[in-house]
């Protein structure tokens, strides 16, 4: 072998290899971990167990707050829509209500018409009844009248009967012409 390619093969075996640390590096990293780990497992993971425990516990009391308040809003939904289907029965019975109330009103209002038309009918039929009367009464106390009349003035002339009806016809001529 040629002494150059000796010497540069003696080189290389010296020279350190890029991908492997060296025994010192891995020794002290190998030390520095197993210390940082067990200060890790000593001090920050309690702390990060205690911080994740109670970050669990306030998420848990966050649900079960909202599950409460869930509830009562759910209570309360019930509540108001129970009021609000009793003031619609309430609202429905009232406008029942005024609507037999105002029915009643207007057979009432019809009765009292119908009982004031057939009063006025009969005082309607009373009134002429009695202007009937006043009329025949009024008539008869007329030809009653007339019939004196015509009597006396018969009886003034004392003629024979011919004569006396035709008075009586004159009589009841001229009468009637001066109304």
């Amino acid at each position: 072998m040629h002494p150059l390619l000796l010497l540069a093969a003696e080189e290389a075996q010296k020279a350190p290899n890029p991908i492997l640390p060296d025994k010192n590096e891995i020794i002290f990293g190998t030390l520095a971990f197993l210390v940082l780990l067990v200060a890790m497992y000593k001090f920050a993971f309690p702390a990060v167990t205690k911080m994740m425990n109670d970050r669990t516990e306030r998420i848990r009391r966050n649900l079960d707050d909202a599950e409460r308040v869930k509830g009562e809003a759910q209570s309360i939904l019930d509540e108001y829509q129970r009021q609000l289907a009793d003031a619609k029965s309430e609202a429905n019975r009232i406008i029942e209500e005024a609507r037999q109330t105002a029915e009643s009103l207007r057979r009432d209002l019809m009765a009292r018409a119908e009982s004031e038309v057939a009063e006025l009918r009969v005082r309607a039929s009373e009134e002429v009844a009695a202007a009937q009367d006043r009329a025949l009464s009024d008539l008869q106390s007329r030809i009653a009248t007339l019939a004196i009349d015509a009597a006396e003035k018969v009886v003034e002339k004392n003629l024979d009967r011919a004569t006396n009806i035709a008075l009586v016809e004159n009589y009841i001529q001229s009468v009637g012409s001066s109304r």
